[in-house]
């Protein structure tokens, strides 16, 4: 098989490059390559409103399935709900819409054996030649990349009696703080369903989902649901980036390979947030008129290394919750954070904060050890002294 562009993964950042291509560019051929049956695989996917510029929301906002006007946040000593918009989309909606426009181009059920700067192999033998390519198949082993695990298991519960949940609930670290910072995310699709997610801030990446499971019967027994039905579950671990060389983690993708998604380190160093990047990278290639093979590999490498370089603040505050905080008292660094002003939390999230943002952010006493959260400050310093034993690495949880 022959293609001008040949993607290897359709997860999010590949299917929204393939979207964006052929819509903007309907006369190059795309072929997106992944190992299931479904663009997208088994996820949801959300974003605060002011995450995108309207340019960029207006042709994501066909995938949105769930709209909010308001959040909340919940924590032991402190709640608030704050007027920011938030938006969710699901697996079935970007595949919906995503995989008509490729058509033949969706090859699915096939593993990607190895990438080059023109052929994507497949295990089975067949190859796709093509005139760039683009590896946008998630995480991968990095040694240049230091990070911490957000882990979860997320269920969409059908209760016999109406939640009450009128807006999303971001976090809610009111309950028992086990494996690191600890909080439920709540998504309330209709008057008695809703997306339950128990999600950690941890160390390791051991997901022992059935104990999940049993917590997400807990929280909603203690709330006063019942469950009458689990109609999809999900599970996931994603990188929170604590410190790295972004540029040798870059060169460690074979010669000429564009790159996309977590791979690519596109993702919110505290969050964990990556349809932003996805959609923001989307669009840049379907701009650009030069569509080879070594125009695309500089373009998306670059959009990468800049946006790490733009988020060194965010890596620090990463230090603060996983090397400054006890891990039963990760929390409190959230919730101080939630105390400040809603502009300034919704710059957090776009990854926009100001100067005077990141002063105001630091200015006080520290929920941490102070002693511990001044070795975060400086990024090159910690790597060398906490790299190892205490980081876990790119990979690990692939």
């Amino acid at each position: 098989m022959k293609a001008d562009i040949a993607i290897a993964g359709g997860g999010l950042a590949g299917s929204l490059i393939a979207w964006r291509l052929r819509v903007a560019r309907p006369d190059l051929s795309v072929v997106v390559i992944d190992k299931a049956d479904r663009l997208g695989g088994n996820h949801t996917w959300s974003f605060h409103t002011p995450d995108l510029p309207a340019s960029i929301f207006s042709w994501i906002e066909p995938l949105i399935v769930h709209r909010w006007p308001r959040q909340q946040v919940r924590f032991p000593s402190y709640e608030r709900v704050l007027d920011t918009g938030y938006n969710s989309i699901t697996s079935e909606r970007l595949h919906e819409t995503v995989a008509p426009l490729l058509g033949d181009g969706f090859i699915a059920d096939a593993a990607v054996a190895a990438v080059s700067a023109q052929q994507v192999a497949l295990d089975d033998g067949r190859t796709i030649e093509a005139g760039a390519v683009i590896d946008a198949r998630g995480q991968r082993h990095s040694d240049a990349l230091i990070i911490g695990f957000q882990k979860f298991v997320g269920q969409v519960v059908k209760l016999e009696q109406p939640h009450g949940v009128s807006a999303p609930i971001i976090m809610d670290a009111t309950i028992s703080q086990t494996d690191g910072y600890r909080f439920v995310y709540v998504l309330p699709f209709t008057d008695d369903t809703c997306l339950i997610e128990d999600t950690y801030y941890a160390d390791g990446d051991d997901l022992d989902r059935d104990v999940i499971r049993r917590e997400i019967s807990d929280y909603c027994a203690a709330a006063g649901w019942r469950i009458s039905a689990v109609e999809r579950e999900e599970h996931g671990i994603l990188p929170i980036a604590l410190a790295g060389d972004i540029d040798r983690h870059l060169e460690s993708a074979p010669d000429g390979v564009g790159v996309a998604g977590l791979g690519a380190g596109l993702f919110h160093p505290l969050t964990g947030y990556s349809l932003p990047d996805a959609a923001t990278l989307a669009s840049r290639i379907s701009e650009t008129s030069d569509v080879s093979g070594a125009s695309l590999c500089r373009l998306t490498r670059d959009f990468a290394a800049e946006k790490w370089r733009e988020r060194e603040f965010y890596r620090m505050l990463s230090r603060m919750l996983y090397y400054a905080a006890k891990p039963e008292r990760r929390y409190t660094v959230l919730e101080r954070y939630y105390r400040l002003s809603q502009p300034l939390i919704e710059r957090l999230y776009a990854g926009k904060n100001t100067p005077r943002d990141k002063m105001r952010t630091l200015v006080g006493k520290p929920p941490v050890n102070i002693f511990r959260a001044m070795e975060c400050l400086d990024e090159g310093v910690w790597r060398k002294k906490c790299a190892q034993g205490f980081a876990q690495r790119m990979g690990a949880a692939a």
